[in-house]
């Protein structure tokens, strides 16, 4: 009998989001007295992604707070390559309760230029709100043609397009989020072909972060496995 798991799908929106709501790039709430985390270096690492926990439906899943997902923006994305763990490159932020007297503008405030600004490269080309559906995946749904795993989510199975990084004992088993390039194209008025990237990880690629779901129910996020690959 097939495995089932539940999940919560993500559909990016072109609402402006809440710098409280769940999103996707752009500016990320820190609380009065926090900065912008940094590599070793003192770079700035930039938001990737923040989840509202109110949001998600899931067993073992923080009920309230914010969630989030920071990484370097050079041509490696933040991934570690000698330690997928090593949240040098990346970070994960849970913040349990949100002070609502923090301001867009003074977040704005705490960021800073990197050496590697270059809007290219980030794997987000824009700021997203985020919509959340519950769903129900089983192994039996993928095929290569046409894989059900794949697009943003938390929880499920992942797409793994060439390489599962985790070994056959690794127990970061939950998919804590799941990032799939968002690219599309239209026909503009002028007749030309208008082609619109929102995430787009090397050649169209995807991004997982895996965590052990004891870690998870602890709110422990000190273990997050972070790897992405191109199809």
């Amino acid at each position: 009998m097939s495995e089932t798991r539940q999940c919560m799908k993500l559909r990016l929106t072109d609402e402006k989001p809440s710098i409280f709501g769940s999103k996707i790039g752009g500016v990320g709430y820190l609380p009065h007295e926090m900065d912008v985390p940094t590599n070793k270096q003192g770079n700035q690492l930039r938001l990737l992604a923040q989840i509202n926990c109110a949001d998600v439906e899931l067993d073992n899943f923080p009920k309230q707070g914010l969630l989030q997902f920071w990484i370097l923006n050079d041509s490696m994305a933040g991934l570690g390559i000698d330690d997928f763990s090593d949240q040098q490159g990346f970070r994960i932020l849970y913040h349990p309760f949100v002070d609502e007297t923090v301001t867009e503008l003074e977040l704005t405030f705490k960021v800073f230029g990197n050496p590697f600004d270059d809007e290219s490269v980030f794997p987000v080309k824009g700021e997203f709100a985020v919509e959340m559906v519950m769903a129900e995946e089983s192994e039996d749904d993928y095929s290569d043609e046409d894989s059900l795993m794949s697009g943003h989510k938390i929880g499920g199975f992942p797409l793994i397009t060439r390489y599962d990084p985790r070994s056959p004992h690794d127990s970061r088993d939950f998919l804590l989020l799941q990032l799939d390039s968002d690219y599309s194209g239209d026909m503009g008025e002028d007749g030309s072909f208008k082609f619109r990237e929102k995430i787009m990880w090397g050649d169209a690629g995807v991004g997982h972060f895996f965590i052990d779901r004891e870690a998870l129910k602890l709110l422990d996020f000190s273990d997050v496995l972070y790897y992405w690959d191109n199809t």
